[in-house]
């Protein structure tokens, strides 16, 4: 994982960021966060493995207005920083036990940038007001900055908890087995979930369900 330290941290960043602040081009869900690091790390399908059960998750998130939400995207790429190196093969669960959790402290660290540019807003409201260009610059590459401040230090606290997780937690193969079952088993309960909040209505869970039928198909198919 060391060796890919930088590879990792500059990831995050970019994920991290992507989740709000700029880019959100997609690649802060977690199928594609933890895809993209597992390939840092030489192991792709463990990273996507880890972040197809945290986008389950995810699913039952609605990112808009001032709601509280985890940052799944980063917890999957620590996740698939665990899962890539956890002995044997039965590495999903553990990674996705460490991804929930650093994606809980992304959460709050992202509740912590909000306060901060919020008073940063109201430090120069006079400014701000009179609709100068130079403090309304001056506010959003603060903001932008923070976020980036966030985002390195969250993935930096991840992959430390990653390593420890790895380095000095006994996880037998057992152990293992039974945290990937609960992994699952979970996502899934969320996903669903999820998925019932947004499709509320019988023509949008008409289409999810066409849509899930065509997706079906594909894989048995295609």
């Amino acid at each position: 994982m060391m060796e890919n330290f930088g590879w990792l941290m500059l990831w995050g960043v970019l994920v991290g960021l992507d989740l709000v602040s700029a880019l959100q081009t997609m690649i802060a869900r977690p199928l594609i966060a933890g895809t993209v690091a597992g390939f840092i790390l030489g192991d792709p399908v463990s990273g996507a493995t880890v972040g197809v059960v945290l986008e389950l998750f995810a699913l039952e998130v609605l990112p808009v207005g001032g709601s509280r939400y985890p940052d799944y995207g980063l917890g999957a790429v620590c996740a698939a920083a665990t899962a890539v190196h956890a002995p044997g093969v039965f590495g999903t669960g553990i990674g996705v036990a460490v991804g929930l959790f650093v994606a809980y402290i992304g959460g709050k660290a992202i509740y912590l940038v909000r306060v901060e540019n919020a008073a940063d807003v109201r430090a120069h409201r006079k400014q701000l007001d009179t609709g100068s260009s130079t403090a309304v610059t001056g506010v959003q590459l603060r903001s932008l900055g923070r976020d980036v401040v966030r985002a390195l230090v969250v993935t930096w606290i991840g992959l430390l908890i990653a390593a420890a997780t790895l380095r000095w937690l006994p996880v037998t193969l057992e152990v293992s087995v039974y945290l990937g079952i609960a992994a699952v088993g979970a996502g899934v309960a969320a996903g669903v979930s999820g998925v019932g909040r947004l499709t509320g209505r019988k023509s949008a869970l008409s289409w999810f369900v066409l849509g899930l039928a065509g997706g079906l198909v594909g894989v048995v198919f295609g």
